[in-house]
C-alpha cells in the first residue's frame, strides 16, 4: 500500500462534514469537557490503582480502540524515518505525561491540578521560541511572568519554602504535554490528525507496557466500580477526546476558534470535582488560578493584536 496515498485520501474521508465554525466549537467543547473529567475520575481510580497501573491500563484501552478505528479507516503505517518522532511523541505526550499526571493527582484536587496544567500553552510557546525561533511580544513576556507568579502562589501559599510535590509532578506533566504539542506540529505536516494521534498513542502504550505485569493483578481483582472508571478514562478522555480534538481542528477556520476552549478546562474540572467528589476549591487555588488565567488571557491578547 502506498503510504502517501493513504495520507492524502483518508483525511478527506474522515472529514466529509461541512467545515462550519459551530461544528468545530461543539467538538472542541465536548473535548475539553472530557479532558476536565479526567482530573476527577483519575482521583477516583487512584483510590484503588497505583499511578503506574492506571497509566498503562488507560492507554491499553485507548490503543485497542484506536487499533479498531485504524483498521476500519485503513490508516496504514507510518514511514520508517518518522518512527523515532512517534516514539518520542508517545514517550512525552502519553507515557511520561500519564505517570507524572497520575502522581500529581494523588495529592492535588481536580481544580488545583487543572490550573497547573493550564500552563502548558505558554510552556509550548516558550519552547517554540527556542526551537522554532518564534517571536514573543513584550506583552507575551509579561503574561508569562504573571502566570509564573500564579504558580508561585499555588506552591508557596502556606509561607513554607518547601514545594508541594503534587504541584511539581503536575508542572512536569505540563512540560511533557508541551513537548508533545511541538512534536505534533511537525508530524501533522505529513500525517492526518487521526494518524498522528493513533501512532503516538501506540508508541506511548509500548513504553507503559513495562508496568503491565504489576497492573494485571490489580485489574483482575478490581471492583466493578473501578473497572467502569478505568474503562471511562481509556475510552473518553484518552481516545475519544483526542479524536474529537483532531476533528475540531480539521473543521475550524482558525486554530484559535477551538484552542480557546482549553481555557475553561479548570473551571469545568473544579465544577465536576465539587459535584462528584465534594471538593471545594481552596483560597490558594482561586488566587493562583486567577493569576494564571490573567496571564493566559493576556498572552492570547498579545497574539491577536
Amino acid at each position: 500500500m502506498n503510504f502517501r496515498r493513504v495520507c492524502i485520501v483518508h483525511p478527506r474521508k474522515w472529514g466529509k462534514m461541512p467545515k462550519t465554525k459551530n461544528q468545530a466549537q461543539l467538538y472542541a467543547f465536548v473535548t475539553v469537557l472530557l479532558w476536565a473529567s479526567a482530573f476527577v475520575f483519575t482521583k477516583i481510580a487512584l483510590d484503588y490503582f497505583t499511578a503506574e497501573a492506571l497509566g498503562v491500563l488507560r492507554y491499553v484501552i485507548a490503543s485497542l480502540l484506536f487499533a479498531a478505528i485504524g483498521l476500519f479507516q485503513k490508516i496504514g503505517f507510518p514511514g520508517k524515518k518518522d518512527l523515532p518522532k512517534f516514539l518520542l511523541a508517545g514517550l512525552s505526550g502519553f507515557a511520561l505525561y500519564m505517570i507524572t499526571f497520575n502522581q500529581a493527582s494523588k495529592s492535588l484536587t481536580a481544580a488545583t491540578g487543572s490550573v497547573v496544567i493550564a500552563s502548558a500553552p505558554i510552556l509550548t510557546a516558550l519552547f517554540a521560541r527556542v526551537l522554532f525561533k518564534e517571536k514573543i511580544r513584550a506583552l507575551g513576556w509579561l503574561a508569562i511572568l504573571i502566570e509564573f507568579a500564579g504558580i508561585l502562589v499555588l506552591t508557596l501559599w502556606n509561607g513554607s519554602l518547601s514545594v508541594n510535590a503534587g504541584i511539581v509532578w503536575m508542572f512536569g506533566a505540563a512540560v511533557c504535554i508541551s513537548g508533545y504539542n511541538l512534536l505534533q506540529r511537525v508530524l501533522l505536516k505529513e500525517y492526518s490528525p487521526l494518524q498522528a494521534t493513533a501512532y503516538s498513542v501506540f508508541a506511548g502504550t509500548l513504553f507503559l507496557l513495562f508496568y503491565l505485569p504489576g497492573a494485571a493483578p490489580q485489574f483482575g481483582n478490581a471492583p466493578l466500580r473501578q473497572l467502569l472508571v478505568i474503562g471511562f478514562l481509556g475510552v473518553f478522555p484518552s481516545a475519544l477526546a483526542y479524536m474529537l480534538w483532531a476533528k475540531a481542528l480539521q473543521l475550524a477556520e482558525k486554530t484559535s476558534d477551538v484552542t480557546n476552549f482549553m481555557f475553561i478546562t479548570p473551571l469545568l474540572a473544579a465544577l465536576m470535582g465539587f459535584l462528584i467528589m465534594g471538593e471545594v476549591p481552596t483560597l490558594s487555588t482561586c488566587a493562583g488560578g486567577l493569576l494564571i488565567f490573567m496571564g493566559l488571557l493576556l498572552y492570547k491578547k498579545s497574539n491577536t493584536d
